[in-house]
């Protein structure tokens, strides 16, 4: 305990820390904005469902609770690794930042609607998934691809590549079992996720040698 104190105390002490910190606030708050208008757009555009692989062979089911408090356990968890080493904030805050302002960019490009059980919502009580969600923000999966880009920020720690990569996995699983994502969202989140990840390394330099200093 008496490490972390330390480790803030430094931190949020330091200027140039400090600065790094809000900027990353900042950033992340901004591609929250754009999330928000790009997800109306994309759902006001939404066309009709299309045929997919899997979840034209498997029933929907209810996945309410993983799929809106599972995240909730997964960034409570970030938040405490990054607490404990604050040095990881703005790496962290811009990378996820530039992985919602990816996103936001992708749902706008092709408006494909919800699969048609999740778009009835018939046959199952996952409703609040509905109120949760805009609908048609497709394209890329966030469930599977946030994870997964924890996965590759933490990657030094085997333990937490492991975790973040199992909980990627298994969020995938769950958007498809509530019918939320296409099989196409869930896949490609991993592949476009490894690029972003990449991009954030390169565009936050100074960011990335501070957080492998933590």
């Amino acid at each position: 305990m008496g490490q972390i104190i330390k480790n803030n105390k430094d931190f949020w002490t330091d200027t140039q820390s400090l600065a790094a910190a809000f900027a990353s606030c900042v950033l992340l708050g901004l591609s929250f904005v754009v999330n928000f208008y790009a997800g109306i757009y994309a759902t006001l555009k939404a066309s009709n469902p299309v045929t997919d692989i899997i979840l034209d062979n498997i029933r929907v089911y209810d996945v309410d609770t993983i799929f809106i408090y599972g995240p909730v356990v997964l960034w409570v968890f970030v938040a405490t690794l990054c607490l404990n080493q604050p040095k990881r904030i703005p790496f962290v805050f811009k990378s996820v930042a530039l992985f919602i302002f990816t996103r936001s960019f992708f749902i706008t490009l092709t408006h494909i609607g919800p699969s048609m059980e999740a778009n009835n919502l018939v046959d199952y009580s996952s409703r609040v998934i509905k109120d949760f969600t805009f609908g048609g923000d497709l394209f890329f999966s966030a469930h599977t691809g946030l994870p997964f880009l924890m996965a590759l920020v933490f990657a030094k720690n085997t333990k937490l590549l492991v975790l973040f990569t199992l909980t990627a996995i298994f969020f995938g699983i769950i958007v498809l079992m509530g019918h939320v994502h296409y099989t196409i969202d869930v896949v490609a989140a991993f592949f476009i996720t490894y690029t972003i990840f990449n991009l954030a390394k390169y565009f936050f330099k100074k960011d990335w040698e501070m957080f492998n200093r933590s």
